[in-house]
């Protein structure tokens, strides 16, 4: 490639345009999760737990899901325990395993969270996009995600 043209290719702009996108939804949506005494991470952790089924998740597949190391989701989940909003439960076919599962209080706290939080997505992120718009946003990411973090689709049973 010509040096003179490196600075300028649409490659670069476009993924410049992904983080930066990125950074300023999560100042944006931010407001939500702090207001509620939570961290970006421990919102994730809580939303991820609330999606999955039985509201719980293997110890390892929240550290893929949240692009922790073992050690990081560890410390996680000893604060959101510490703060009554998951319980650590041991896998019955795995005693080297356990889950990290979400509880009632846990739940709560992020059904308070929900409702500004998703006034924030609107506000921030579809409301800006045509619904057609959003579908390819999303087929992309999806495509993008799979490539580049399939662990993070995969829940192990």
């Amino acid at each position: 490639m010509d040096p003179k043209h490196l600075f300028d290719d649409p490659r670069l702009t476009a993924v410049g345009l992904l983080y930066e996108a990125h950074d300023g939804l999560l100042n944006r949506l931010g407001e939500a999760w702090k207001s509620n005494g939570l961290s970006g991470l421990d919102m994730n952790a809580l939303m991820r737990l609330s999606r999955s089924t039985g509201r719980k998740l293997r110890m390892t597949d929240l550290a893929v899901q949240t692009s922790l190391s073992t050690s990081g989701v560890t410390r996680l989940v000893d604060r959101l325990e510490r703060n009554g909003f998951v319980r650590r439960e041991a896998d019955p076919a795995d005693r080297r395993s356990s889950y990290a599962v979400l509880t009632a209080a846990g739940a709560t706290r992020v059904a308070r969270v929900l409702p500004a939080y998703l006034d924030g997505i609107d506000r921030w992120f579809t409301n800006l996009l045509t619904p057609e718009q959003l579908e390819h946003l999303t087929a992309g990411l999806r495509i993008i995600r799979d490539a580049t973090n399939p662990e993070a689709t995969q829940v192990s049973e």
